[in-house]
């Protein structure tokens, strides 16, 4: 994987994506990442210098499915090199608020996927994932999910 945190020429990133644990898990694949638009688009994001964020739910999602302790310990370090966003209790209750709407609309979402929804909507990151309950939510919050053009 070989992550690389670069900026822009101010120390902007140039453009910030949140990324999901499904893309991740895609990515660190023993065999070959699947060539999806949204594995390329995180390696273009890596390489490119975009600001490419993960959070401890994430982070802790994509370690329960590593096998041995040498790539566990490489995901940790690799990962330990991107922006790391701590939700706070705003972030909790917004995301309470969020999934409490999405229910009175028919949408059902799970407490992380909420969470995580409200990270992206609070740092206005865009969020990178094949996980379609993300798309459901940006159909009634301002939830930016990436797509392919």
């Amino acid at each position: 994987m070989g992550i690389q945190a670069t900026t822009t020429r101010r120390g902007v990133p140039a453009i910030s994506l949140f990324v999901d644990t499904s893309v991740w898990s895609l990515v660190l694949r023993r065999d070959s990442p699947p060539k999806r638009a949204e594995t390329l688009r995180l390696g273009r994001a890596l390489e490119g210098g975009e600001g490419v964020y993960v959070t401890g739910l994430v982070l802790q999602e994509i370690l329960q499915g590593v096998r041995g302790p040498r790539f566990r310990e490489r995901i940790v370090s690799d990962l330990s090199l991107l922006p790391f966003l701590v939700p706070d209790r705003v972030d909790h209750v917004e995301a309470a608020g969020l999934r409490n709407e999405c229910a009175r609309k028919g949408v059902q979402i799970g407490t992380i996927d909420a969470l995580l929804a409200q990270l992206c909507i609070r740092h206005g990151l865009d969020m990178l994932t094949v996980d379609e309950d993300f798309k459901r939510i940006a159909r009634h919050f301002p939830l930016s999910v990436w797509g392919p053009s």
